[in-house]
């Protein structure tokens, strides 16, 4: 299994305040990029929400290849926004990809 990050993007069209900004990154915070090397070398936020709404999560996720990872993530992700009361038609998402592989020494 390796670890990557992986990044998945979206867009918020429905109510998305700060209140479900803050839920969303604590409901994705077991995957937080931070615990890797490179989320600590790279310093990598795991939401980042532009001006017009479009907002970039990454995650860390154990997988054995890259199309593996990218869904792992993109589950996770839905998972969350799901959970914080967000659906496909508030917060669509395009598709996941690999930011980088954790080479951990």
């Amino acid at each position: 299994m390796t670890t990557y990050v992986i990044s998945v993007p979206g867009t918020f069209t429905g109510a998305s305040g700060h209140d479900v900004r803050d839920e969303l990154v604590r409901a994705l915070r077991p995957a937080d990029p931070h615990r890797t090397h490179l989320g600590e070398q790279e310093d990598i936020d795991i939401l980042t929400v532009h001006d017009d709404d479009t907002f970039t999560v990454r995650l860390t996720v154990e997988a054995d290849s890259g199309p593996e990872a990218e869904g792992k993530a993109r589950r996770l992700t839905e998972s969350a926004l799901t959970a914080v009361g967000l659906d496909d038609g508030t917060a669509p998402l395009g598709p996941a990809v690999v930011t980088g592989i954790d080479t951990k020494e």
